[in-house]
């Protein structure tokens, strides 16, 4: 019984156009039709990774995360209401929607809408980018990480770790609690920060070039306060990304050259650095809590904290054709 990774994203919101605007020409996503007030994205060979409704509300709708086998919805469904968490199954419409086989959902301990599924339907048809990038990493790793705004981080992470069995990563705990939690190879597919309010704080796309990473930063800054948090890398999975607000308030990171781990061998462990070596100047929020967070930057970078090279991109370390 295993999550294997996170397959699609809900949303709803009553900014259908700017959602249109912001996922094709700004993150690069494909548009695909979808009967009535519905826009669905494509990042790969999925039929659908991101879904936009136009409904009230302007925040996350679902959260859907992939099994690696049909059985191992029954046994998750066993699982949670042994814990009196409802389980219901996805009816005939819902799959259709979804574009899956098998479905079930349920709630968090904070309401959010949790959906597993089973056999996503692929396409055959070309990925068509909204603007011209070399695509996304995606396939095993799944479409990119989620991250949580939570009142209680203790019931959460009990919920996600102990119910749902995700794996975590590592945490640190200040300025406030954050918990990384892995189901494949990525550093993380879903994080939550204990804020002491609910909401969906960002979801993450990962490009497979760095250059796709930077034309978008470019477009960003060309809409006065699209920019949430300046380019910078962080220091638990050396991921190099900015962030955008969203036409929904919440933001997207933008990202390349995040951390593979081995699940089998990986130790979960504290960190103590804050969450990035340089950049990620969140515009957004007030001086002093602006300045807790450079200040945490800045006694990393004095005590040399670097990230390990990346082998396998020796142009960032070498000159072009040298070996």
């Amino acid at each position: 019984m295993a999550i294997s990774a996170l397959g699609y994203l809900g949303i709803r919101s009553g900014q259908i156009d700017d959602w249109s605007d912001f996922a094709s020409n700004l993150l690069g996503m494909q548009q695909v039709d979808r009967a009535g007030k519905t826009l669905a994205f494509r990042m790969d060979d999925r039929k659908q990774r991101l879904i936009v409704s136009d409904e009230t509300g302007d925040t996350l709708s679902f959260i859907g995360w992939e099994v690696a086998e049909k059985s191992d919805l029954e046994q998750y469904a066993t699982r949670l209401e042994a814990e009196s968490v409802v389980v219901e199954y996805g009816n005939a419409e819902l799959l259709d929607r979804r574009f899956v086989s098998e479905l079930i959902y349920f709630y968090d301990p904070d309401g959010n809408r949790v959906e597993l599924f089973y056999k996503p339907m692929l396409t055959t048809d070309p990925f068509e980018p909204g603007r011209s990038i070399s695509g996304f990493n995606t396939g095993v790793l799944g479409m990119g990480h989620c991250v949580l705004n939570v009142k209680d981080v203790d019931k959460m992470l009990g919920f996600y770790r102990d119910l749902l069995l995700f794996q975590v990563s590592d945490f640190g705990l200040s300025p406030y609690p954050m918990y990384f939690f892995h189901v494949n190879e990525r550093h993380h597919s879903l994080a939550i920060l204990g804020t002491e309010k609910s909401g969906f704080h960002h979801f993450m796309v990962e490009y497979k070039n760095l250059d796709d990473v930077g034309q978008g930063y470019d477009i960003a800054q060309l809409e006065e306060g699209r920019i949430a948090y300046t380019l910078g890398r962080h220091t638990n999975d050396y991921m190099t990304s900015f962030y955008a607000h969203t036409p929904s308030g919440f933001f997207v990171e933008n990202g390349w050259g995040g951390r593979l781990i081995d699940p089998a061998t990986w130790e979960p462990h504290e960190t103590f650095d804050g969450p990035s070596f340089w950049g990620h100047e969140r515009l957004y929020l007030p001086d002093d809590q602006r300045a807790v967070m450079r200040d945490m930057r800045m006694d990393a970078a004095s005590r040399g904290v670097r990230s390990p090279n990346l082998i396998d991109c020796p142009w960032l370390y070498c000159k072009l054709g040298s070996k």
